[in-house]
């Protein structure tokens, strides 16, 4: 095509006004700004997931492969042996859930000097646990001595088990347990989970609650009530950490939630109980009802009690929950992890606000107080 003809033909085009030019690149400036919406919306998506999917990865690498597990797994570690092969090694046994986090861990920690040899490590243990024992080699020893706490044991019926199996004074490991100059050492020591409030004038133990239920290995004949202390409280705080986000998310702190657990775990004697009985002191204290569970009138007595009476019942104590509004001082005793669960993921949904148990233990539920008591006529009083 000649210039000629393409001159005629730029000129047979109509000419845009003003405002048209205005329009056209207000819509391309519309467009545009769409777009970047959406790329700026695709981009926070991405990170958001990425970050809660990151996240989900280093806690999963950082938390025990089976918290409850009581096996015991024998692990060779050979010598020349780098960080890098020892958590591989790890891995491969199911002692870690992820080689690459235990080698981020040691690094961050300044973990060295492993020792090789063989190892009896445990599903159950932390990374800080299976660490000190690579680093000081003191698993290749065999335990002196194993002691089993149970779930549900108070600081009394623990230093029981202390002087039956490991030749612990009671008296003595008692009077530790008041110990205010002591306690004040541990809370310095275990800032996540013990706080002031196990000093209020009022609770009989302060660390009442806080020794985990599990079974210890101890590496003397006679190992001190410190160090018997020490090695339940760092299983509580394994515990506990796990579990910071839904504490910071509830409407308690974690002496409360220490509490909170030990009424369930005294209460209920099943899993599905646990939240269900949980369900009910949620639902009781929305109400402004009482909690009224008998197994703080037997703690504020502080003897068992079989059956508890009238006069029982009107005890003047900070820890009975027929006479205080929502949850006494403090812990009444140890708790399992199912009912620290049962706090944070309790069965509201069908409104219960009464329970009892039968004389096999099964548990009959009722929203109202007619009801209750027509179960009560029915398995308690008629047994």
């Amino acid at each position: 095509m000649s210039d000629d003809k393409k001159d005629q033909k730029e000129k047979s085009k109509p000419k845009l006004t003003y405002k048209q030019i205005s329009q056209e690149r207000a819509k391309e400036a519309s467009i545009a700004r769409k777009i970047i919406i959406l790329v700026l919306l695709l981009l926070t998506a991405i990170i958001i997931i990425g970050g809660y999917t990151g996240y989900n990865y280093v806690k999963e690498g950082v938390s025990p492969v089976d918290p409850n597990s009581e096996e015991t797994i024998d692990v060779t570690i050979p010598l020349g042996s780098s960080s890098s092969d020892i958590a591989r090694i790890l891995e491969e046994n199911g002692v870690i859930n992820n080689s690459l986090i235990y080698r981020f861990y040691v690094k961050f920690n300044n973990a060295s000097d492993f020792q090789a040899g063989d190892y009896a490590l445990s599903p159950s243990m932390t990374l800080a646990e299976i660490t000190s024992e690579l680093e000081t080699g003191s698993v290749q020893e065999e335990a002196e001595l194993r002691v089993t706490i149970p779930e549900g044991r108070n600081i009394d019926e623990i230093a029981n088990i202390y002087e039956e199996n490991a030749g612990i004074d009671k008296e003595e490991f008692l009077e530790k347990m008041q110990d205010t100059a002591y306690i004040e050492e541990l809370i310095n020591a275990y800032p996540n989970i013990l706080s002031e409030a196990i000093l209020h004038e009022d609770i009989i133990y302060p660390l009442e609650g806080y020794l985990f239920p599990a079974t210890y290995e101890f590496y003397e004949d006679e190992p001190t009530i410190d160090q018997i202390v020490t090695q339940m409280l760092n299983k509580t705080n394994d515990v506990i950490v796990a579990y910071y986000d839904q504490v910071d998310a509830s409407e308690f702190s974690v002496h409360e939630i220490m509490t909170f657990a030990s009424l369930v775990e005294e209460e209920a004697p099943s899993a599905d109980d646990r939240k269900l009985i949980a369900g009910v002191f949620y639902n009781r204290m929305d109400q402004g009802m009482m909690l009224q569970t008998d197994p703080t009138v037997i703690y504020a007595h502080g003897e068992h009690i079989s059956r508890l009476t009238y006069d029982h019942y009107e005890i003047d104590s900070p820890y009975n929950t027929y006479q205080v509004e929502g949850l006494p001082v403090g812990p009444i005793s140890n708790f399992g992890e199912s009912s620290l669960t049962a706090v944070f993921e309790p069965n509201t949904g069908d409104n219960y606000l009464y329970f009892l148990a039968d004389s096999e233990g099964e548990v009959y539920y009722s929203r109202s107080y007619d009801e209750h008591q027509e179960l009560e006529d029915q398995y308690i009083h008629n047994q």
